[in-house]
């Protein structure tokens, strides 16, 4: 921080910040000037003027490493002019630390260089005044901040990126513990970012630094190994790029042909993943080739095929599918001499220019960046459904979790219906598409259709395939789909659908305890004076009505408490509980089994519908249902304000737990010919245990899924009907 008696005092508007100060200007700040000369002689005059005002505002300030701290704005500034961002990105990324760490205010930069400098600015200023529990929700919630503003302007994203890469370059002055931390929030969060805006020369170096911070040996070794390679790998390289080369111009194709060698980081990961040895990992080197359209991307990938064998399995076309970030090339990999795998990848330059720089293509290359497929448009999709996706999460931490998830590489094409084009990560499920297309159609979902074969939600969906998905008005979310989505979108949206049903089946079970504890007073919620309602719910501190009722549903207020103080009955006035006078049908608060969060059903006896069934009132679980017959029923007794008297809906829907204990024949085939007649019976087997075994006899527990006890009384009697069967009985 800057010394506190330092106060930031404008410069006067006719300050000589020009040209003629060329000969006094710090090495680095030409440096900047020399990155960002496509820009006109009055926008690198208020370039100049950021400098001094950044200068003016952080003196006295000092990096870890000893130099002004100027000197760090300043590298950011040029990181952007490198890849082409116009002058207002030039100026925030010098201004970017000021609103955090000197006098300088918003106001002030808004008057100096305009609202769109200042709210660039605040985008990427970190949230310092707000007391966190830890550095991990601090982290959480300074994303949240930075995707908000991202998603006003794309640019801050850039600023933050290229913020981060200067911090990664000079990380050597950190401690290790901050290298370490540092090092890892790059690799999973900043370089998973600039490969989804298509990025890759940024993402490429975050990757490289990471590694290196993170695992310094590992790099230094693979770095090695890489310098060093075989004599005969090399010398097949120069043979095959003078081979490409002079096929391509036989066929007059004008081209930049491009050798490429793989990162140590891409490389480490391959051998992780394949379980490879760095000898093993083949292709480490490669060819870009660069041409001038798409027809012509298609006539160089026919000359090199018939130059070297293409590798089976191993051809992609990002051209005519290209990635959810905008990225566009053929990508084949061909049999070499020697047996080395050798890939290539060919685009035009405008894909070249948009894989290397992704967003920041938009403003270095004017001719063909605004189509719906540009990585423009395809960067504020991403955002705009990460923005909804934030509203709907809980926590900062729960948000971060999810943008991970999407931040994969990995990723599926899939075709709607229509033949649009949809990018998932890769072991996306039907469930996870039906997501992507449109929330309310992920909520509605009940099954899909593969290329027109019927399959169930949960299935994974592979690259190529047309999927439609088939809805139903009456569908609601299950807790289980949470099981197998891999999309933050999808399990954001089952979440927050899951959370709103059970409020609502709360705000419905909790008015059904309270009416029937006001009508044993001989009351009703209707009769209860308004004035005396809002009194109540301000005391306690409940928004609304329903607030209160959820309340009572969860177990955390008791219905007949709330009951006595709404009817205002006296103290010591007998009343006649529900436990005390004959029990009527009308009495019974009814259950269909759906009450989800409210209702639990417990594991000691697994009651069935059928059963005949008590509720004990739990806190914060609501009720929780037994059997009449279950033998802790007796121990429930002694609180009888906490007996709920319940029984089963007319209609009943899912499926319940119940439990069989199996006694069998102990030889081969035994517990495949039980699990067959429970499946015969359509029910579902979640689990199976052996509870004693010897020579001659197995005993086993099966936890199955029925509907209701005659449900459960057509698996018993299928499995007694087997031979090898002794003895069936329900737990």
């Amino acid at each position: 921080m800057i010394p506190a008696e330092s106060t930031y005092r404008p410069i006067a508007a006719d300050a000589t910040v020009g040209p003629a100060d060329d000969a006094g200007l710090p090495g680095y700040v030409r440096e900047l000037e020399q990155a960002a000369a496509y820009l006109s002689a009055t926008q690198l005059e208020s370039l100049r003027r950021a400098w001094a005002i950044g200068a003016a505002a952080h003196a006295g300030q000092v990096r870890r490493s000893g130099e002004p701290y100027i000197t760090h704005p300043v590298a950011v500034a040029k990181v952007l002019a490198d890849q082409g961002l116009d002058v207002e990105t030039l100026i925030a990324a010098i201004l970017h630390d000021t609103l955090e760490d000197t006098p300088l205010t918003r106001e002030a930069l808004a008057i100096e260089f305009g609202d769109t400098v200042a709210e660039l600015v605040d985008g990427v200023t970190k949230l310092d005044k707000l007391q966190f529990a830890d550095r991990q929700e601090a982290a959480a919630e300074s994303f949240r901040k930075m995707l908000l503003a991202m998603s006003r302007d794309l640019r801050v994203i850039l600023i933050k990126l290229a913020d981060r890469l200067h911090n990664m370059r000079t990380l050597g002055a950190q401690s290790a513990e901050a290298r370490e931390r540092i090092a890892r929030e790059t690799l999973e969060i900043f370089a998973p970012i600039a490969q989804r805006l298509g990025m890759n020369l940024i993402k490429a170096e975050l990757q490289d630094l990471g590694f290196r911070a993170l695992h310094p040996w590992r790099h230094a070794v693979i770095e090695k190994r890489i310098r060093t390679q075989p004599v005969v790998r090399r010398e097949s390289l120069v043979q095959i790029e003078a081979n490409l080369a002079q096929r391509l111009a036989k066929e007059k194709l004008p081209h930049r042909l491009i050798s490429r060698v793989k990162s140590p980081w891409s490389i480490y990961n391959k051998m992780r993943a394949e379980h490879k040895n760095f000898a093993q990992v083949m292709d480490v080197f490669g060819f870009r080739i660069v041409v001038r359209s798409v027809a012509t991307c298609y006539h160089a990938l026919g000359v090199v095929h018939a130059a070297y064998k293409p590798l089976d399995a191993r051809f992609r076309d990002f051209i005519a599918i290209p990635k959810a970030n905008g990225y566009q090339s053929l990508h084949t990999v061909l049999f070499g001499p020697y047996g080395s795998p050798v890939e290539v990848q060919i685009r035009t330059e405008e894909m070249d220019l948009i894989a290397e720089k992704g967003i920041a293509a938009h403003w270095s290359y004017k001719d063909g960046g605004e189509g719906p497929n540009s990585a423009q448009s395809r960067a504020h999709s991403w955002i705009t459904g990460l923005v909804e996706s934030q509203h709907a999460t809980g926590s900062s931490l729960e948000f971060l979790e999810n943008v991970k998830v999407d931040l994969f590489p990995d990723e599926v094409y899939l075709f709607t219906p229509k033949g649009d084009i949809l990018s998932l990560p890769r072991n996306a499920s039907a469930l996870d598409f039906a997501y992507a297309v449109h929330t309310d159609v992920g909520n509605q979902a009940v099954a899909a259709r593969v290329d027109g074969k019927l399959v169930p939600l949960r299935t994974k969906l592979l690259s190529g395939q047309r999927i439609e998905i088939i809805t139903a008005k009456s569908s609601l979310p299950k807790p289980q789909w949470l099981e197998f989505v891999v999309s933050g979108k999808a399990r954001t949206s089952i979440r927050q659908q899951l959370k709103h049903i059970e409020h609502e089946d709360a705000v419905q079970l909790g008015h059904r305890m309270l009416d029937r504890a006001l009508e044993e007073l001989e009351t009703s919620l209707e009769r209860v004076p308004t004035l005396r309602l809002d009194a109540y719910l301000h005391e306690h501190r409940y928004p609304r009505l329903e607030a209160l009722l959820a309340d009572i549903a969860l177990g955390n207020r008791m219905p007949s408490q709330v009951a006595g103080i709404l009817a205002r009955e006296r103290t010591g006035q007998p009343k006649q509980r529900a436990q005390d006078r004959p029990l009527l049908s009308e009495d019974r608060i009814l259950i269909t089994g759906a009450e989800r969060g409210v209702i639990s059903f417990a594991n000691c006896c697994l009651p069935i519908p059928g059963d005949e069934i008590m509720g004990y009132h739990t806190t914060g679980k609501g009720i929780v249902v037994h059997r009449l017959d279950c033998a802790n029923v007796a121990e429930y007794r002694k609180s009888p304000d906490r007996w709920v008297v319940i029984g089963w809906d007319r209609q009943v829907a899912g499926d319940f737990s119940a439990a069989l204990r199996i006694e069998v024949d102990n030889r081969p085939g035994a517990l495949a010919q039980v699990a067959a007649a429970i499946a015969d019976a359509e029910s579902n087997i979640d689990r199976v245990e052996y509870l004693e075994r010897d020579s001659s006899i197995a005993v086993l527990r099966f936890s199955i899924e029925v509907a209701d006890r005659r449900h459960l009384a057509d698996v018993i009697r299928r499995v007694r009907r087997l031979g090898v069967v002794l003895g069936v009985q329900r737990i």
